[in-house]
């Protein structure tokens, strides 16, 4: 059995893209999030509420139905997606380790890559990927905190960051501070990786793939122990090609990113790296990066 490649990264930092261009790779097979490590048993995804979209609600599920259809029945319809759902009434009380299990059996020998932003909140949903995987690879994917944190705002009214508390608070004021998930959701998983085997994670910046695709594409396959030649490098600049770059039936329409799926097609282009000392465009006092938000910017090779 192929070990798993899981991109780590918190929301907004190009794993749409990545995921997909690494899923196109010959010996590779690119997931929709799958949101599964969120929760212990299969059952458990179908708990949430409306309101969870990021964690167990409805839209999480859209993405292992879509992946159950496409690789049980070779095609994303409504019928299909309803097969996909007897599918998991039948698995519901197995963990979510052994469903992600039967998944990757089941696409052997190609390696399943997945990225469900959704598990760097918690270690303890990254652990449960390593524990069900002790040969899984993990891609530490990193944006520009300025860059990632004005996307992040710019998703449901910066709804995320409400999620995972990330508040300044003063004497006489609260204000909604993105740049504290960047800085907290990294802290994560580098925590994680403080246990995983170097051999068996890597980082890279977003921004490196998006003006160097081919060379950092090739470093990646390398890295994974995959095939690097120049068939399999162009075939990771198709996202477009994946059967998921696009939105789903009407009974699964998501399971990625909807800008994502709204335009999957990769044009390589070099992203604008703002110095860290500027004031940070979403505040109106003037301020900038906290100090421990640059310095973790630092080590991640932001200037």
């Amino acid at each position: 059995m192929a070990a798993p490649l899981f991109l780590l990264a918190p929301p907004r930092s190009y794993t749409s893209l990545v995921n997909a261009m690494l899923g196109q790779h010959p010996q590779c097979f690119g997931l929709p999030e799958l949101c599964l490590f969120n929760v212990d048993t299969l059952v458990d995804l179908w708990r949430g509420s409306a309101a969870e979209i990021s964690e167990n609600g409805p839209m999480a599920r859209h993405g292992l139905l879509r992946a159950v259809a496409e690789i049980y029945c070779g095609e994303q319809s409504t019928a299909t997606v309803n097969m996909a759902l007897r599918w998991a009434s039948v698995r519901e009380h197995w963990t979510t380790g052994q469903v992600f299990q039967e998944i990757v059996d089941k696409i052997h020998p190609l390696v399943a890559v997945e990225k469900s932003p959704s598990y760097t909140i918690s270690v303890k949903r990254m652990r449960a990927m390593l524990d069900t995987f002790p040969d899984a690879r993990f891609l530490h994917l990193v944006r520009h905190p300025v860059a990632q944190a004005k996307s992040l705002l710019a998703i449901n009214d910066g709804a995320f960051t409400i999620k995972v508390n990330a508040f300044e608070i003063g004497e006489d004021y609260a204000l909604m501070e993105p740049q504290i998930a960047w800085h907290d959701i990294n802290l994560n998983i580098l925590d994680f990786l403080d246990k995983v085997p170097p051999a068996q994670q890597m980082r890279m910046r977003g921004e490196d793939i998006m003006a160097q695709p081919e060379q950092r594409l090739a470093e990646i396959a390398r890295w994974a122990g995959l095939r690097d030649d120049a068939e399999a490098v162009d075939q990771m600049m198709h996202p477009e090609r994946s059967p998921f770059a696009c939105f789903g039936p009407i009974n699964a329409l998501f399971g990625n990113d909807p800008n994502f799926l709204a335009g999957p097609t990769f044009r390589p282009h070099t992203p604008k790296i703002p110095p860290l000392s500027k004031p940070v465009p979403w505040r109106d006092d003037g301020k900038g990066l906290h100090p421990e938000v640059v310095q973790l910017a630092n080590e991640f090779g932001y200037v």
